[in-house]
């Protein structure tokens, strides 16, 4: 974050006199304030002291920026709310306060850092989702999607061949590689933007299944269902990601 100059210091310090009434509510680390023991019902400044106070540990990132689990996302009214959270926990607005300001105002700044960073972007947001949803996640495989294990197969044979020739300079069969393997990445290319395609589909999915009313028992089998294919196309679209990133390192 940028620095924050002497004239936004002195107009935080002031707006923070008056800010209990409109403070956004956010669920803090404690119910009493921690310096001046007074109670606090979701304010991030104390009433009483105007003291910051510690977010909870059990904060998520959408209740941070109090938005609804889902995955299309005002993305204007994320960073909105970003910067409005930001100039409260803005370590630069604590830097003549105690040590335990200080600290506050740190552990809040890199909390809303991370969850900014998360949300802002689709695929962090999706994962992130389905942390919270499902549980522990399992790792991303190292196999890659059944339908392109052959392919894979004869890829990773074709840039071994590539990197063994390479050194001894240009050659008719080492042209004949890199043009087999350009061809390669376009169609993994293409790959990955059919499953981005298809990620958006899903995010639809879940969005229209969490704006209904109540979840029954049926809801809940399809919630997990979406889940499940979310988190398979996540694994095959980082396992061709990384495909190509091999690809393009390779090839220069």
């Amino acid at each position: 974050m940028p620095e924050a100059s002497e004239a936004e210091i002195m107009e935080h310090q002031h707006q923070a006199q008056a800010t209990t009434a409109t403070s956004r509510e956010l669920p803090m680390a404690r119910s009493m304030c921690w310096h001046c023991q007074s109670e606090v019902t979701g304010e991030y400044l104390c009433g009483q002291c105007v003291k910051v106070q510690p977010l909870s540990r059990d904060l998520d990132y959408f209740a941070c920026f109090q938005l609804p689990r889902l995955l299309n996302i005002d993305e204007q009214y994320l960073e909105k709310t970003f910067y409005e959270l930001s100039r409260t926990f803005h370590p630069d607005f604590y830097s003549t306060k105690d040590e335990s300001e200080k600290a506050i105002s740190l552990g809040n700044s890199a909390f809303l850092n991370a969850a900014y960073r998360t949300l802002k972007d689709p695929i962090q947001r999706a994962e992130y989702l389905i942390r919270l949803e499902a549980g522990a996640v399992k790792d991303i495989r190292s196999n890659p999607p059944a339908d392109l294990f052959e392919e894979v197969l004869e890829l990773q044979e074709t840039l071994e061949t590539f990197r063994q020739l390479a050194p001894k300079g240009p050659s008719s069969d080492l042209e004949a590689l890199r043009k087999k393997l350009q061809a390669e990445r376009e169609h993994l290319e293409k790959r990955q933007a059919e499953m981005e395609t298809s990620l958006q589909h899903k995010f639809n999915e879940w969005d229209q299944l969490q704006e209904r009313a109540a979840l029954s028992g049926q809801a809940r089998e399809e919630k997990n269902t979406i889940l499940r294919e979310m988190q398979e196309i996540l694994s095959n679209r980082t396992y061709v990601r990384n495909m190509v990133n091999d690809l393009l390192e390779t090839m220069g």
